[in-house]
């Protein structure tokens, strides 16, 4: 049975992905084609054709790899300046780049020759090229908005509340992890905790803190790392009356609230609050849609320093690092453990899911604003950088100089090409002789 829903886990997070790749290449051919664009392929997938079928100019089907998708429009590569093939003209002289571009725009020629040239690409305005450059991106970033927004809204999280569910014998540092308390005649006894010194009990309701309302778990909770060594007055409802504690937190290691991976020395009391699930307003999807993507950036940011470790952790060098990036047998593969997991309720599993989901849309879209061909943001900047040269021409009466040569990059989008398809097989190695996993 558990092999059946791990399985089923993976084939649901990979059909998610199938579809949010699927319309990405949407987000880019609907405006394509309402600028008049001719659009001639549209895939999900690479390599060899597995089904196809055509409807008026464009072919539409699937082929064997499903890591990815593109359209094809007509006039991606605008004709060199002079008219010949090459970059200059020189279609059979130059150097290694010079005949690269030449033999591109040779072969995208022979397939748009017949296309008038009013349906090219290159010939649109500079703020149609963004659009459809932008779209397939932004179809991810909604992607990722209802995705959350399902999950924060509608079904809602689960949130502390101020009922205390354990109370723990004995005051561990946060760094050993989960172990049983030492006790007496232990050479070093865990000193008791000081919940349980004061008489905390399962069920207590916190009504206020030194005579002041508490309003939350999170303003609970931060009150007393900041009330270490001071006795303190809880007063707590229970069975329908109040009762005053008067327990003094310890110094204890817990993890720091900016930075979890780090500890500091903070008051600890010793109870673990109760948890509801509740459904957040718009505020709450606005926030932690802000903060997922200041950190997607921030890991994109820190991506080659942490490709070096998960080479690394490939190698069998040093131990994976569980913030490292993944592939999509990795993320299938938390999916199918997550889904598999029987110790989390079958809510949490499909938030789990549905979350990741929403944060793979979200990496898609940023990794694709990166402003390198061949990705989609190495385009909207040929765009941008046209709509410049053009505008600082207008203002200094000079002649237009007309669309951006973006056939000139090729050798940066090669370049860019044969980084990412290194790094995607060192991702996909490392996630099978060392995956990351999230449950234990």
């Amino acid at each position: 049975m558990t092999a059946l829903v791990y399985t089923l886990g993976v084939v649901l997070f990979l059909s998610g992905l199938l579809a949010s790749i699927a319309l990405h290449e949407v987000g880019h051919m609907w405006p394509a084609k309402k600028f008049g664009v001719k659009v001639t392929q549209y895939f999900v997938g690479f390599g060899k054709t597995i089904w196809s079928v055509r409807r008026g100019d464009t072919e539409y089907g699937v082929k064997a790899f499903p890591l990815g998708g593109f359209i094809r429009m007509a006039g991606m590569l605008p004709p060199a300046k002079d008219g010949g093939g090459g970059s200059g003209g020189r279609a059979n002289s130059g150097g290694f780049f010079t005949r690269m571009i030449a033999d591109a725009r040779a072969a995208e020629a022979s397939e748009t020759n017949a296309t008038p040239e009013a349906r090219h690409f290159y010939r649109q305005a500079w703020w149609k090229k963004v659009i459809v450059m932008s779209g397939g991106p932004m179809m991810n970033v909604v992607l990722a908005v209802l995705l959350l927004t399902g999950v924060f809204m509608g079904i809602g999280i689960k949130a502390p509340t101020l009922t205390v569910s354990q109370v723990s014998d004995c005051v561990i540092p946060a760094s050993e992890g989960a172990r049983a308390c030492r006790v007496a005649p232990d050479a070093d006894p865990d000193p008791l905790s000081p919940a349980r010194e004061a008489g905390f009990r399962a069920g207590d309701t916190i009504v206020s803190l030194d005579g002041e309302a508490v309003s939350s778990w999170d303003a609970f909770s931060t009150a007393i790392r900041d009330k270490a060594g001071q006795q303190i007055d809880v007063v707590v409802e229970r069975g329908g009356q109040t009762t005053t504690l008067t327990p003094t937190p310890l110094v204890s290691e817990r993890p720091d609230l900016e930075d979890p991976t780090t500890f500091v020395q903070v008051g600890f009391l010793g109870i673990t609050p109760d948890e509801t699930r509740q459904r957040q307003d718009a505020g709450y999807v606005v926030a932690t849609f802000g903060d997922y993507t200041k950190r997607t950036g921030e890991a994109l940011l820190h991506m080659p320093e942490r490709m070096a470790g998960v080479s690394k952790a490939a190698l069998g060098i040093e131990e994976r690092d569980p913030e490292s990036p993944m592939s999509v047998v990795g993320a299938s593969r938390v999916a199918g453990e997550v889904a598999s997991d029987e110790r989390i309720d079958v809510t949490d599993r499909w938030v789990a899911l549905l979350t990741l989901l929403g944060i793979v849309n979200l990496f898609v879209a940023l990794f694709n604003f990166i402003p390198l061909l061949p990705l989609d943001g190495g385009h909207i900047a040929g765009a941008l950088y046209e709509a410049a040269r053009r505008g600082i021409a207008r203002l200094r009466g000079r002649p237009d100089p007309g669309y951006a040569d973006v056939a000139k990059m090729l050798p940066v989008a090669y370049t860019v090409a044969m980084v990412l398809i290194v790094a995607g097989v060192i991702l996909i190695w490392a996630d099978i002789v060392s995956p990351i996993r999230l449950t234990g």
